[in-house]
């Protein structure tokens, strides 16, 4: 079974408060981050950072797709779900990694490796979706 995570789009689809996430697996590039806490970094709660609480220095920007790719609904397989302990996609929070430009409209988000939160357990990775489609380096204004 695949799971496709959709989430509502608007002002009050902020980017919930989870305490503390713990990666199932590390992202890559970063084998010792595992625990990470997300900050809002704006009052909307929209920008958030995904702050590493093993190594201080670390951190992600992330943004949910709703408010700027609404029609993204990213299918995870049975064994990605599995692994985060998802038994329904209305559990899954999914964010989107920034990577921040020298303005809004050079700044670009990962569509092909969302960071899917099971929000019941606190449980997340990174997942590389099997679709060639999808751009690691999308436009954040569409």
């Amino acid at each position: 079974m695949i799971a496709t995570m959709t989430r509502p789009s608007g002002p009050s689809a902020h980017t919930p408060s989870v305490p503390v996430i713990e990666l199932v697996r590390p992202m890559p590039g970063f084998p010792a981050a595992q625990r990470f806490a997300l900050q809002p970094l704006d009052e909307s709660g929209v920008l958030s950072a995904l702050r590493s609480l093993d190594h201080a220095d670390l951190r992600f920007l992330v943004v949910p797709p709703g408010d700027f790719h609404p029609t993204y609904a990213p299918e995870i397989d049975d064994e990605a779900a599995a692994e985060l302990g998802l038994d329904t996609a209305d559990d899954a929070l999914v964010l989107l990694v920034v990577h921040a430009g020298r303005d809004l409209a050079s700044t670009t988000v990962n569509l092909r490796a969302p960071i899917v939160v099971n929000m019941v357990t606190s449980r997340a990775a990174q997942v590389i979706l099997d679709d060639p489609s999808l751009p690691v380096a999308a436009p954040l204004l569409g």
